[in-house]
């Protein structure tokens, strides 16, 4: 296989306040390809945003601490300055972000928004930038994009300014697309016709696709691979199938539990119980420990002593002391 156009490898990144460092992400790894879509899930809190922002090269200037690697196409991005990574934002990588009304500017039309995303990386006159904006407002499917190249995001529905903060994000066709949470707070139709959307402009450009969310379903239905975060590290990733079928880490089990489902007339729904750990002081074992359902079958307590690696053979790797059958089975037992 040619070697990845995306590679995190022991990403760490820790916030100073005044209680200590809080470390957010801790090690975190991936892998992708061009063409690929893979999710990234998990609770709140688990580091699946900051584990984007670090990708954009937003936390720069601030007073987060990031380390590790962040190789795309072959260049580290983690130790360019603030000035030598704007050039990667909007070429090489797009994000749609979670709120497209914070994320646009109130005081600006969403055209104008959007034609200055393409001069900035393209020298053409604002006419020209104008008839691109126009064009990839009418690909994402926004009514009349002449007239509404003039209104303010506040005129736009949450559906249009969710499908406006995809133009602007792929007007440069970016080869490298981060979605963070983009179908929150939409309804269920504008969600598939968002994720349609998305789907729809990848398999024009072919561009790579990182999917931030907390909903598996969505997960289920546009993703290859799935990663899954938990305390700021991978847990567990696998393609979508061997994730939902042959699971092999208790979290991942919980969060499939939790889920609603059509085949349980009672509507009864599995909370994982407990509370994440504390960025600020994380345990010394495993970090799932004190939640799991089946940490008593591994003994000597490593849970509580040793933290587990991340292994796996064929593409799915879990970080348990446990082997996957023995997971998969004993989480099934306790979880139905």
């Amino acid at each position: 296989m040619s070697s990845p156009f995306l590679d995190i490898r022991d990403l760490r990144v820790a916030f100073p306040t005044d209680d200590g460092l809080v470390h957010a992400v801790n090690g975190m790894d991936l892998t992708l390809h061009r063409g690929e879509t893979v999710g990234i899930v998990g609770e709140s809190g688990s580091g699946k945003t900051v584990t984007s922002q670090a990708l954009m090269g937003l936390l720069k200037g601030t007073s987060a601490r990031v380390t590790g690697q962040i190789v795309l196409d072959g260049v580290d991005l983690v130790p360019l300055s603030e000035n030598a990574m704007r050039p990667y934002r909007g070429r090489k990588i797009g994000m749609i972000f979670q709120d497209p009304l914070s994320a646009m500017h109130p005081f600006y039309t969403v055209g104008r928004q959007i034609a200055e995303a393409y001069r900035v990386h393209n020298r053409v006159s604002a006419k020209a930038a104008r008839t691109q904006a126009i064009d990839m407002l009418n690909r994402v499917g926004i009514p009349d994009p002449v007239s509404r190249f003039d209104a303010y995001p506040h005129e736009f529905s949450g559906g249009m300014r969710q499908r406006a903060m995809i133009a602007m994000a792929l007007i440069c066709e970016p080869e490298l697309l981060i979605a963070d949470e983009p179908t929150t707070a939409l309804d269920v139709t504008v969600q598939a016709q968002i994720l349609d959307l998305i789907s729809s402009l990848q398999a024009e450009t072919g561009s790579a696709v990182v999917f931030v969310t907390h909903d598996l379903g969505v997960v289920a239905e546009v993703c290859q691979r799935v990663v899954v975060m938990y305390g700021g590290q991978c847990v567990e990733e696998a393609a979508v199938r061997d994730a939902f079928f042959e699971t092999a880490h208790p979290y991942t089990k919980g969060l499939l539990a939790s889920m609603p489902s059509m085949a349980d007339e009672a509507g009864r729904l599995t909370p994982i119980p407990g509370f994440p750990p504390s960025l600020l002081d994380l345990p010394q074992g495993c970090l799932f420990a004190d939640r799991c359902p089946v940490s008593h079958l591994v003994p000597g307590d490593r849970c509580r002593t040793e933290r587990p690696v991340l292994a796996g053979e064929g593409g799915h790797r879990s970080r348990c002391h446990l082997p996957q059958q023995t997971v998969t089975a004993a989480t099934l037992e306790v979880l139905s």
